[in-house]
C-alpha cells in the first residue's frame, strides 16, 4: 500500500502518510468542476423502459425515463451503449461508432435525450469502445480482404506459427483462445473478447485519428463525457510475445484468461500517450468529463497512470468493489487509502451491467431493505464520484434467470458456476400493477423478477421509508456537503465490523460510521458529545453517535 503500513495499534487514528488532512484541498478550479464528487447513475438502455412494445428499452423509455432519474439528484446520466451493432455483447461490439442501432430509435432519439437530460441539469456521458469493433464494422470487413488494402493495418493480424497454431500462448476473456483464423488473408486476428470483437490496432496512428474523430462527433452532439469501456485492452504488445504463467492467484482461477499473467496482450505503455491525443480533443470542448474502466490485476496502477497530470484522463474506476465477494472493513480502507488527498481522483461503483448486484453478493441473512440502505449511505460517504446502477435505488437483488433464458455468452459458457451478468440486466420495475413491471407491454428480452416486481418506483414512491427514497435523501445530503464531496479522509482505530472515518473541507468536517456486520458493535467516537447525526439508516442515535451501532446501520454526524 503506497505511503506505509496502516496501523491499528491504540491510535486515534489509522492512516498513512499519504491520507493525512493536512494535505492540500483540490485546486480552486478542479473542486468547481462539475464532475469532482459527482454522483452518476448508470442507464442500461436494453433494460430500462420500452415504448414501442418489442421486448427491448430504447432511447424514448430513456427519454421518458429522465424525470425518474433527475429526482434522485444526480449529477449525471451515463448510457451504455446504443450504437449500431449484431449485439454479440449487447452494443460492446460496435458496427458503427456514430450510428443508433434501430432496435434503440435514432439519432434524432439521441438528440432529444440529450436535449431532455440538459432540460434536468442532468450531464450525459456515453460508452466508447476503442479496443475493438464488431467484425461487421466497415473497417474490419475492409481490413480482412487483404494485407495491402488501406484498412490492413487497422486490426491485430498475425502469420501462423510453423505449424498452423496461433501466434502466440494469449487467452480470451470470454474462453478460449484470443486468436481467430481468418481464410481470406491467412492470418490470424486477435479477440480479447468474443471471436465477433477483433481488436483495433491503436499502435497506427491512423486507427487513432479515427477515433478522435468519432469522440469529435459525439461531443458536437453535446454529451458532456465519455466512458472508456475495457481501456487497458487498447495496445497489446507488436512483438507478440507469449504471457508467462501465473504464480500466485488472488482466487481460484475461473477462466483460462485467469491461468495468465496478462503481461502483453494489453496494458502497453504507449496507451497514456493515446490518452494524451484523446484529452487533447476533448479539451477543444470545455467542462467533459472522462472515466475510465479499467480490470485485472494491475489496475490500481494502470488507474494511477491513465490519470495522473492534467493532460490525461479525469478519473477511473476498477472491481475492487464490483467483484468482492464480501464487503469487509479492510476492503473499504484499502481501496480509501490508495487515492490520497493532493493526488489522482477516484470513482466507485459497487453494482453495475457487469456483476452480480452488490446486494445479492454482500448481504447475506441480513434484512435486503436495511443493508440497501447501508450501501447507499457508505458509497455516498466516501472520497470520489459514485456511480449508481439502474435499480440500485430500489434495491434490486440479482434476479433468478433460468439456463433457457440467458442471453450473456458469459454467463452462458460459465452456467451454473457464477451468477453471471444476465441476473443484473433484467428490466426495470416501473410499476407493480402492470403487466412485465411495466417495462414492457410485450415479453421482454430477459425475464421479469417477480422478487422485483415488488419493488417498483411507482410502489416507493409512494413509501418514505423506502429504499428509493432514502436513496433521494443520501443524494440530496452529499450534494449538500462539501466535505462529502470534495473532501479529504481519514480513518479511525475501529473494532472488527465498524467502519469510521472523518471528511473534511474548508471549514467542515463530517464524521461517516458504519457497522457492516450482523451484529451490534461497541463504539463511539471520544468526543461524541460533540457531534450531530444529520443522517443514519437504521442506527437508532437519536440525534448523536450511539455507543453500540446496530448491525447493518450508518450514520453521518458534523459538529
Amino acid at each position: 500500500m503506497p505511503g506505509g503500513a496502516v496501523e491499528y495499534g491504540n491510535g486515534r487514528t489509522m492512516k498513512t502518510a499519504e491520507t493525512a488532512q493536512t494535505r492540500s484541498a483540490p485546486r480552486a478550479e478542479d473542486a468547481a468542476a462539475w464532475w469532482r464528487g459527482a454522483a452518476i447513475y448508470q442507464v442500461y438502455p436494453r433494460s430500462f423502459k420500452d415504448t414501442n412494445g418489442d421486448g427491448v428499452g430504447d432511447l424514448k423509455g430513456c427519454i421518458e425515463g429522465v424525470d425518474h432519474i433527475a429526482s434522485l439528484g444526480v449529477d449525471a446520466v451515463w448510457l451504455s451503449p446504443f450504437f449500431t451493432s449484431p449485439m454479440h455483447d449487447f452494443g460492446y461490439d460496435v458496427a458503427d461508432y456514430r450510428g443508433v442501432d434501430p432496435l434503440f430509435g435514432t439519432l434524432a432519439d439521441f438528440d432529444e435525450f440529450v436535449k431532455r437530460a440538459h432540460g434536468r441539469d442532468l450531464k450525459v456521458i456515453i460508452d466508447q469502445v476503442y479496443s475493438h469493433t464488431s467484425d461487421q464494422h466497415a473497417w474490419f470487413k475492409e481490413s480482412r480482404q487483404s494485407r495491402d488494402n488501406p484498412k490492413a493495418d487497422w486490426y491485430v493480424w498475425a502469420d501462423p506459427r510453423p505449424d498452423g497454431s496461433p501466434p502466440n500462448n494469449w487467452m480470451s476473456v470470454f474462453g478460449g483462445g484470443a486468436w481467430e483464423w481468418d481464410a481470406r488473408r491467412r492470418q490470424y486476428f486477435l479477440h480479447n473478447f468474443l471471436v465477433q470483437q477483433p481488436d483495433l490496432n491503436l499502435h497506427n496512428k491512423a486507427v487513432q485519428d479515427a477515433i478522435l474523430d468519432v469522440a469529435r462527433f459525439w461531443l458536437a452532439r453535446g454529451v458532456d463525457g465519455f466512458r472508456l469501456d475495457a481501456l487497458n485492452f487498447a495496445m497489446h504488445d507488436p512483438q507478440l510475445r507469449d504471457n508467462p504463467p501465473k504464480k500466485i492467484f488472488r482466487r481460484p482461477p475461473g477462466r483460462p484468461f485467469d491461468f495468465q499473467e496478462q503481461r502483453h496482450q494489453m496494458s502497453h505503455p504507449d496507451i497514456p500517450k493515446f490518452l494524451e491525443r484523446l484529452r487533447g480533443v476533448i479539451d477543444e470542448f470545455p467542462g467533459r468529463f472522462t472515466v475510465a474502466e479499467v480490470g485485472g490485476e494491475r489496475a490500481f496502477e494502470e488507474m494511477k497512470l491513465f490519470t495522473t497530470g492534467d493532460q490525461r484522463l479525469n478519473t477511473a474506476y476498477s472491481f475492487d468493489y464490483l467483484y468482492a465477494p464480501a464487503l469487509t472493513k479492510d476492503l473499504i480502507v484499502e481501496t480509501a487509502t490508495r487515492w490520497p488527498e493532493g493526488g489522482e481522483w477516484p470513482s466507485w461503483a459497487f453494482s453495475n451491467h457487469d456483476a452480480p448486484r452488490a446486494v445479492t453478493r454482500w448481504a447475506g441473512a441480513s434484512d435486503p431493505d436495511a443493508y440497501c440502505k447501508l450501501l447507499a449511505l457508505l458509497l455516498a460517504s466516501l472520497r470520489g464520484n459514485i456511480f449508481l446502477y439502474q435499480g440500485e435505488e430500489l434495491g434490486l437483488p440479482q434476479a433468478e434467470v433460468p439456463f433457457e433464458r440467458l442471453r450473456d455468452p458469459e454467463a452462458i459458457t460459465n452456467w451454473p458456476a457464477t451468477l453471471g451478468r444476465d441476473g443484473a440486466r433484467t428490466p426495470m420495475p416501473w410499476n407493480s400493477a402492470a403487466a412485465f413491471g411495466g417495462f414492457s407491454t410485450a415479453e421482454p428480452w430477459l425475464p421479469v423478477d417477480p422478487s422485483h416486481v415488488e419493488r417498483s418506483i411507482e410502489r416507493q414512491n409512494r413509501d418514505q421509508d423506502s429504499v428509493l427514497n432514502f436513496t433521494r435523501r443520501v443524494i440530496a445530503f452529499r450534494k449538500a456537503s462539501p466535505a462529502l464531496r470534495l473532501g479529504a479522509i481519514e480513518f479511525l482505530t475501529t473494532p472488527d465490523d465498524c467502519v469510521a472515518f472523518t471528511r473534511s473541507y474548508g471549514g467542515e468536517k463530517a464524521l461517516c460510521v458504519f457497522n457492516i456486520g450482523a451484529k451490534p458493535v461497541k463504539w463511539a467516537p471520544a468526543d461524541a458529545g460533540d457531534w450531530s447525526v444529520r443522517i443514519e439508516t437504521n442506527a437508532q442515535t437519536g440525534g448523536k453517535p450511539p455507543e453500540s451501532p446496530p448491525a447493518w446501520s450508518g450514520y453521518v454526524a458534523t459538529r
